[in-house]
């Protein structure tokens, strides 16, 4: 494959082990990297080393996707210390008041943009989809989006996406995505899939404070919280919450994207997926082990259940951005052979 050359949007936990994990990639070249402070722009490849150490503890993971500042504060979850807040703590960065529109600007030089961006809205990530085609964007777009009504906003947006030239992948990170290619390949045992169970554990090796959005969209899966609630939440709040778990919580029945990814893929109706997990903030090690059931009827009539599950030893950021780059590289084989609109990571398998 031809190098392909990307861009990050939202230096957060996701987007800044994203800048990391491609650099153990083949063919893939980060030129790009913004939050809602800056940006940092080299069509000869980011110096990811630099960036990620000059901007340790002074990260930044929202980006505003209407070109303003955004609404996130220290007291929504996101490190703002140090002189120069985000990205522009790095000397390849530079202040700007709109950020995305200056990747959109040059995104004839960018094959793939990944949205690591926490999605406080629900119409946030589509929001921004709708930038790019405004701004005449022809790539690839990747999210790693965790909720299920999101994808319907996509569907609706696949004309355009046609029309713009852009091939968007949607939910592709661990869950959904890795977890949910794994559950379509392995319903292909069955003629009929009666129960897909996904329970997932993290333990937070690259630390809480790496991942406070991450973290802060879990909570809204919690019963009496919902996206808006969990985004109101002061740091002292959710700090509260984690302390009432003693650091450790666990979710049932959870909105996650799998559901309706593999209904739109014909594996099974969305009612018949489960999700769950447990989310361990303070310790390096898995609190569980993340496995995907799938239960069905075979062609002879047998019934059967197919178990995958990960190694303990891989991390949150293994898990999510291996899978997203892989899917982002497959993204650039579809969109260069003319396939154009929304996809789902049960729809293609990940390029190495």
């Amino acid at each position: 494959m031809d190098e392909i050359t990307f861009a990050v949007l939202g230096t957060g936990g996701i987007g800044r082990r994203a800048l990391e994990v491609s650099q153990h990639k083949d063919a893939l070249t980060p030129v790009a990297a913004c939050d809602r402070h800056g940006v940092a722009i080299d069509f000869d490849g980011l110096d990811v080393d630099e960036l990620l150490a000059a901007t340790e503890g002074n990260i930044d993971s929202e980006v505003a996707t209407d070109g303003g500042t955004g609404a996130a504060t220290a007291e929504s979850g996101v490190k703002q210390h140090g002189e120069d807040r985000g990205v522009v703590a790095s000397s390849q960065a530079r202040p700007s008041e709109d950020a995305i529109q200056e990747i959109i600007d040059r995104g004839d030089r960018i094959d793939a943009v990944l949205l690591a961006l926490p999605n406080y809205e629900h119409d946030f990530i589509p929001r921004t989809a709708d930038r790019f085609v405004d701004g005449g964007y022809s790539g690839v777009m990747i999210d790693v989006l965790k909720r299920s009504r999101v994808i319907d906003m996509l569907d609706e947006r696949s004309d355009e996406f046609e029309d713009a030239g852009i091939t968007f992948i949607c939910g592709a990170g661990a869950t959904p995505g890795l977890l949910t290619g794994a559950a379509a390949l392995a319903a292909q045992s069955f003629v009929e899939v009666t129960d897909v169970d996904i329970w997932w554990g993290v333990g937070l090796k690259s630390g809480y404070e790496d991942n406070r959005g991450t973290v802060r969209e879990d909570i809204a899966h919690l019963p009496g919280y919902d996206i808006e609630t969990a985004r109101a939440l002061s740091e002292s709040e959710i700090e509260a919450i984690i302390d009432d778990h003693d650091g450790v919580i666990e979710f049932e029945d959870m909105e996650h994207a799998d559901d309706v990814l593999l209904e739109r893929a014909g594996v099974c109706d969305a009612d018949d997926v489960t999700v769950g997990g447990v989310l361990d903030v303070r310790n390096d090690e898995k609190p569980t082990t993340t496995t995907v059931r799938v239960t069905g009827r075979t062609f002879d009539g047998e019934t059967a259940t197919n178990t995958f599950q990960l190694g303990d030893d891989t991390s949150m950021e293994a898990n999510v951005n291996g899978p997203a780059l892989g899917y982002l590289k497959a993204g650039v084989r579809r969109n260069r052979a003319g396939e154009y609109g929304v996809f789902g990571p049960a729809d293609l398998l990940p390029g190495f």
